[in-house]
């Protein structure tokens, strides 16, 4: 997913990034810790055992502790997309409501007019506001 062009307001995963870098460091320690015991030739003992577990073990918490950052940032990304979407569905049914010409306490959802009436001179992937559809009456919609 691309990354919105407006900042995003509130990024979780402060906490989660310092356990990724706690379980990173202590992963290294236990891989330098294990390259030392194998570097002195002396044969496979607890300690090399101790040494291969904890550098493995860290590892794989370090990997899926990233992930789970990763998916919460992806998340927060998301959450902040649809907090837009909703802000600009609600203000295109506010000015909707606002420059509607019958004075009705609902506002009418919008509905998409027939093939034959939408405007082909818009690119891809412009909007088309409420109003700019055009309004059918009752009985139009009720067929």
């Amino acid at each position: 997913m691309a990354e919105p062009d407006r900042p995003v307001p509130h990024r979780p995963g402060a906490v989660s990034l310092f356990f990724v870098v706690k379980a990173g460091v202590f992963a290294l320690g236990f891989w330098i810790w294990l390259l030392v015991l194998a570097a002195q030739g002396d044969p496979a003992e607890g300690v090399h055992l101790v040494a291969a577990t904890g550098a493995i073990c860290t590892t794989l918490a370090g990997v899926v502790l990233g992930a789970r950052l990763a998916l919460q940032r992806n998340a927060a990304a998301r959450h902040a997309e649809l907090k837009r979407l909703l802000v600009d569905i609600s203000w295109n049914a506010f000015a909707a409501a606002g420059n509607s010409d019958h004075t009705a306490k609902v506002v009418p959802f919008p509905t998409s007019p027939p093939d034959t009436e939408r405007a082909t001179n818009r690119g891809p992937g412009e909007r088309v506001s409420a109003l700019d559809r055009g309004d059918r009456n009752r009985s139009e919609r009720r067929r």
